[in-house]
């Protein structure tokens, strides 16, 4: 590939309060749908400990392995690194940049249920993970 034809990959800033289901999911998620063409990070206003067991377990039903995953705390480099901070009710947690592409994803919160209330979160995830892929990737659709 010639240097005229590299672009930017886009990147995506997955935000919830604890990064310990939402957030880890829809990364997962990018990540691996994505194939490698979008950099994907997430964060939690106040991270959890560990990521939400049932979150690893529904998520591994979709064969995808979210085990080693971390919760990881946001700060302000992440968010300007990012060329689309999307946030899951972490409300005014999350600072604002102008220039960056903000999105809230209106979802059930996790924490506390068991794997088969996270299921219909993690469709509901991977169907907008989709729809962004599409958006973000535009001659990959």
């Amino acid at each position: 590939m010639s240097t005229t034809e590299t672009t930017a990959k886009p990147s995506v800033l997955f935000v919830c309060v604890h990064n310990a289901g939402r957030s880890q999911m829809a990364a997962a998620y990018l990540r691996t749908l994505g194939q490698g063409r979008i950099e994907v990070r997430s964060a939690g206003s106040a991270p959890a400990d560990s990521v939400n067991p049932a979150a690893v377990a529904a998520m591994a039903e979709d064969g995808i392995d979210m085990s080693a995953e971390l919760p990881k705390v946001l700060t302000t480099e992440a968010v300007q690194e990012s060329d689309v901070v999307i946030t899951m009710g972490c409300g005014d947690a999350c600072p604002i940049f102008p220039g960056k592409r903000y999105e809230d994803w209106k979802l059930e919160d996790p924490a506390g249920q068991g794997v088969e209330a996270v299921r219909p979160i993690r469709d509901d995830i991977k169907a907008r993970i989709q729809d962004l892929i599409a958006d973000l990737l535009p001659e990959h659709a």
